[in-house]
């Protein structure tokens, strides 16, 4: 006699079906930002699935920052964070603005120095040949982002201090104005925790993790030309990239 064996799914899978399923719809645009989410008893009439089941994929979706609870009234969709794509060079300005946010750049501050060993190998200038370095706060919508730290040789630098660095990007100067054309960037992604001077100037916790980027841009020639250390908060921003197999 043989015995029907019933399939249990595992209530983990549960909630993780369910939190899946709703944060596709939400990238997909099938529930617009500040929406309300169907309620609790509807996600368990759909779904065949207990108040726990629903809550715990809920609370994921919400730690993930795609919700947001209002008291007594539900879940509704969060805003999705503005972001930059790593597969196109681009200025910040010139990619958020796209996006129709509000860019603003704070010049920290602007000096000329001798390139150390490191900078001086990145742009091909000898050791202790007069470089500048630029450090710009850059915020969207109002709120501090990244700080970008720029070098350059200083005859480049000596122009870029008369720019209106406020509000443009280096790029479009350095192409636009001064007709170089950019070619290609290498980039180099790591974390590192803030210090007190960077947790100030980005306005988070002194030793909060923090994405950093070596960006290394060079002209279409192939010319090194532009060296940067941006730090990036991961709380308000985020950063894309399509790879192609």
């Amino acid at each position: 006699m043989s015995v029907a064996k019933t399939h249990i799914t595992p209530p983990g899978s549960l909630y993780a079906r369910i939190r899946d399923e709703l944060r596709t719809r939400i990238v997909a645009g099938a529930y617009k930002p500040h929406e309300r989410l169907p309620s609790e008893s509807d996600l368990m009439s759909s779904y065949g699935v207990s108040r726990i089941t629903v809550r715990q994929a809920l609370g994921e979706l919400e730690k993930e920052g795609m919700l947001f609870k209002v008291a007594g009234k539900g879940m509704f969709v969060s805003l999705p964070k503005p972001f930059q794509s790593l597969a196109r060079l681009q200025g910040f300005a010139e990619a958020l603005s796209e996006q129709g946010h509000e860019i603003y750049n704070l010049l920290v501050s602007i000096k000329d120095l001798p390139a150390g060993p490191d900078v001086a190998q990145r742009l091909g200038l000898a050791e202790g040949a007069p470089i500048t370095e630029l450090r710009r706060v850059r915020h969207l919508n109002r709120q501090p982002v990244s700080l970008d730290v720029t070098y350059v040789a200083a005859h480049l630098g000596k122009r870029l201090a008369q720019e209106n660095l406020a509000t443009r990007d280096i790029f479009q100067i350095l192409e636009n104005d001064y007709a170089i054309p950019l070619g290609y960037a290498d980039l180099t992604i790591d974390a590192v925790l803030a210090d007190a001077e960077l947790a100030e100037l980005l306005r988070i916790l002194d030793g909060a993790p923090v994405l950093r980027i070596e960006r290394l841009t060079h002209t279409k020639d192939g010319a090194p030309l532009d060296f940067e250390y941006l730090y990036c908060r991961a709380d308000n921003f985020q950063l894309r990239a399509r790879i192609e197999r």
